[in-house]
């Protein structure tokens, strides 16, 4: 069902704040993993993963790329790869375990795969250095270019 716009007061003007706080919240969360595995902070099982190996490069992959999304900064490529990342890490991780993600404990791989497809395909929102780039762009430029 398609909620009219106009009957219920709402419009698009909060959709863009609502992405940033997504992206914020949702990158807060990732950068755990990051700091789990490289700084061991928290320590987890996953902690202190041997140099380049697949664990290691995942922890610098969610280091790097959480903190470049918590300020919104390259935010559609960064996305993109996470994306990748979420989704192989689901298939080599959870996956042999159980078809299930209930079951394999891939819910929260999932879940971030999927919002950060979101990220890739929206851009980061109103409250993104991104967003400020294209501002400071589009003013330059004399013509407003298509939001993120």
């Amino acid at each position: 069902m398609m909620i009219d716009q106009d009957s219920t007061g709402l419009d698009g003007r909060w959709t863009t704040y609502a992405l940033s706080l997504l992206r914020i919240v949702t990158a807060l969360l990732f950068l755990q993993h990051g700091t789990s595995k490289i700084l061991s902070f928290p320590a987890t099982a996953a902690s202190d993963p041997s140099m380049w190996s697949l664990f290691w490069v995942a922890g610098w992959l969610e280091l790097i790329g959480s903190l470049l999304l918590v300020v919104g900064l390259f935010t559609r490529p960064v996305a993109f790869l996470l994306t990748g990342e979420m989704a192989i890490g689901y298939w080599i991780v959870h996956a042999p375990k159980s078809v299930f993600p209930v079951l394999n404990g891939g819910e929260s791989a999932v879940l971030f795969c999927f919002v950060f497809l979101l990220f890739a395909a929206t851009g980061p929102g109103e409250w993104s250095i991104d967003e400020v780039l294209r501002k400071r762009r589009s003013d330059s430029d004399g013509y407003s270019s298509p939001r993120m």
